[in-house]
């Protein structure tokens, strides 16, 4: 049953989902010859970490759409699991955040599973989301222990705004409208400990992502924990 809800739920995405993020925002996709010129890459690696800043309802959806529909998996939120979302939240492939230890075992289980599967995996490394926020947030720490672990190039992505046009102000939209733009992938630096790895690629991921999405200042460092 929960195969078939998958199933269902993507093919939903894909014929209903991502036409209406093209009517009701406007999605554009930029650099997506970063995606293509990579694939080898991706394919050596087992897959890749995708992250983005987490700043609508549907990014997520707007990432998969990015990346040709590459079926991807995320850890969420607990509290969103407990919401009206819930059930479409798991169906896309979200993996509950453990807050405890035993529960932390079997997350980073799923996650060895999927990784030998050669499954991708997608982050928001700002964790909450401010809805229409321009400037990109400091990073958790745990998207890029997790690229880390898995020695998965991390493909940055971010998403800009738009005014909208003249008919959809007649349609009395008012939200901006989408675009959102891939980067270079970036590697990890191996011959770095763990610690100092991540650290290094942290501040590479926020630049890339305000790179990308025009930011030039910025009152955030790239450290959120």
């Amino acid at each position: 049953k929960a195969r078939i809800w998958h199933v269902l739920l993507y093919a939903g995405i894909f014929l209903i989902v991502f036409p209406l993020q093209k009517i009701r925002y406007g999605l554009k996709v930029e650099g997506r010859e970063n995606f293509r010129n990579n694939k080898k890459l991706f394919k050596e690696r087992g897959g890749a970490l995708t992250i983005c800043n987490h700043v609508y309802r549907w990014d997520f959806l707007a990432v998969l759409q990015a990346i040709k529909f590459r079926r991807s998996w995320f850890p969420a939120r607990a509290d969103n699991l407990l919401g009206k979302d819930a059930a479409l939240i798991r169906a896309a492939g979200g993996i509950p955040i453990p807050e405890t230890m035993s529960a932390m075992r079997k997350f980073n289980e799923a996650f060895d599973e999927l990784h030998a599967k050669k499954k991708w995996i997608h982050l928001f490394p700002e964790s909450c989301r401010w809805d229409f926020y321009q400037p990109i947030r400091p990073f958790k720490k745990g998207a890029f222990t997790m690229a880390y672990r898995y020695n998965l190039p991390v493909l940055p992505l971010a998403i800009s705004y738009r005014e909208p046009g003249k008919i959809r102000k007649a349609f009395g939209v008012k939200h901006p409208l989408i675009t959102i733009h891939i980067g270079k992938p970036l590697l990890m630096d191996t011959e770095l400990s763990r610690k100092d790895a991540c650290a290094k690629i942290r501040l590479e991921s926020h630049k890339a992502l305000c790179d990308l999405a025009g930011i030039v200042t910025t009152q955030w460092s790239a450290e959120g924990d």
